[in-house]
């Protein structure tokens, strides 16, 4: 374990450390995404913002846990619970682009889901998204949750962290990219069973 890592729980005021993480991890979906949601008056950079100081939410401080270097937020892991029976996906209803990412989830309930892990650029290779990974299981464990999933694209470097950790590729989805300019062609469901 990093010795100069420590973890802590998100708070609201971490909002600018969460969306720059956040859009890291999604390599620029979740910015596509928050320009879709924009409200009138408001920068695509506020959307994300607004969206992590709820309280409410997957997308919600509530959900994540940060790694602190020197009193500094370092790296981001987001996860909660998925629900035991899986969403009914409204298929006319739901833009394209979020189809094949509830397929997956819906094919691992009642897993404790990591949806975001993300660490900034000068902190990389250091051990610390192992750590993150090691504090979901534990909080999946705390939760008697059955496994832990994951959802990622199959050009994520991170890819071959998470098949070290124990994780099992289940399945994969071709992404649905609606306009959103990326390199990969799937997105791959990883489980591990605890």
């Amino acid at each position: 374990m990093p010795s100069d890592l420590t973890l802590r729980p998100a708070r609201e005021s971490d909002a600018e450390d969460l969306v720059q993480l956040i859009n890291i991890a999604g390599e620029g979906l979740p910015l596509f995404i928050w320009e879709m949601m924009r409200e009138e008056g408001e920068e695509v950079w506020d959307t994300g913002r607004r969206r992590a100081r709820r309280a409410q939410g997957s997308f919600s401080y509530t959900n994540a846990t940060l790694g602190m270097v020197d009193g500094n937020v370092v790296a981001l892991m987001m996860g909660y619970p998925l629900p035991d029976v899986p969403t009914p996906i409204d298929y006319a209803g739901m833009p394209p682009l979020f189809v094949p990412l509830q397929e997956l989830e819906n094919l691992v309930p009642a897993s404790w889901y990591v949806n975001v892990m993300a660490t900034y650029a000068p902190h990389r290779n250091r051990g610390f998204g192992l750590r993150l990974l090691e504090e979901a299981e534990r909080i999946a464990r705390t939760g008697h949750c059955p496994m832990l999933s994951i959802i990622t694209s199959d050009s994520n470097p991170a890819l071959r962290l998470y098949q070290r950790f124990g994780f099992e590729e289940v399945t994969r989805r071709a992404i649905e990219k609606g306009g959103w300019e990326y390199h990969g062609s799937e997105w791959v469901l990883l489980s591990k069973s605890l």
